[in-house]
């Protein structure tokens, strides 16, 4: 037998016995692919992580439980400040809104001027009255609002609702009543001439 038959019949041997023989060329190109495969794997996970809401309760973008009615601020007061969600809370004679405490402008952070009883946007000047009705300045609509929903604190039933139009939120006489504002369900404010 010669020598390259023997070394033949060690190499059919060695994979008979389930040992693999990778060369280099091949080794490479699998080491490539796995790490290309962890990358995709990783890539992936980052985006659905990133993906998914992580609102939480009480925090801007999920459902704020403001509490009971008794909490509600009286018609005609300065409006509440809650800059944790970006929102004020203000009272008409018609009911309770929740505004977006963002200009509808450029995105400024406006605030209340009790002075001149308006809410002014200190970037380009834009002003709009407690109801967050726009009165004059660059913006292009009134206020933007939340949903408010006012709902038995016993049963979980809804007693009154923001309606379609974002107009204010009739407040219901009930005892055990709690208001609810979610600051994920935003309606635009009205666009004006």
């Amino acid at each position: 037998m010669s020598e390259a038959t023997a070394s033949t019949n060690v190499s059919t041997e060695a994979t008979a016995e389930g040992k693999l023989k990778v060369n280099r060329q091949e080794f490479l190109n699998l080491a490539w692919l796995a790490s290309l495969g962890f990358l995709v794997l990783e890539v992936t996970g980052i985006s659905i992580i990133f993906s998914y809401p992580r609102f939480k309760e009480g925090e801007f973008g999920g459902v704020y439980n403001f509490g009971p009615l008794s909490n509600v601020p009286a018609e005609g007061v300065t409006p509440l400040n809650y800059p944790k969600v970006k929102m004020w809370i203000t009272r008409t004679s018609e009911g309770l809104l929740a505004l977006y405490k963002v200009c509808p402008h450029l995105g400024c952070l406006y605030g209340w001027n009790e002075q001149e009883f308006q809410f002014i946007c200190p970037c380009h000047g834009s002003q709009y009255e407690h109801n967050g009705d726009y009165v004059k300045g660059p913006a292009p609509r009134s206020l933007d609002r939340f949903v408010i929903r006012i709902v038995d604190g016993d049963t979980g039933e809804v007693l009154a609702e923001t309606p379609s139009d974002g107009g204010p939120v009739p407040i219901p006489d009930h005892s055990n009543a709690v208001v609810q504002i979610d600051t994920g369900d935003k309606i635009l404010g009205e666009t004006h001439d």
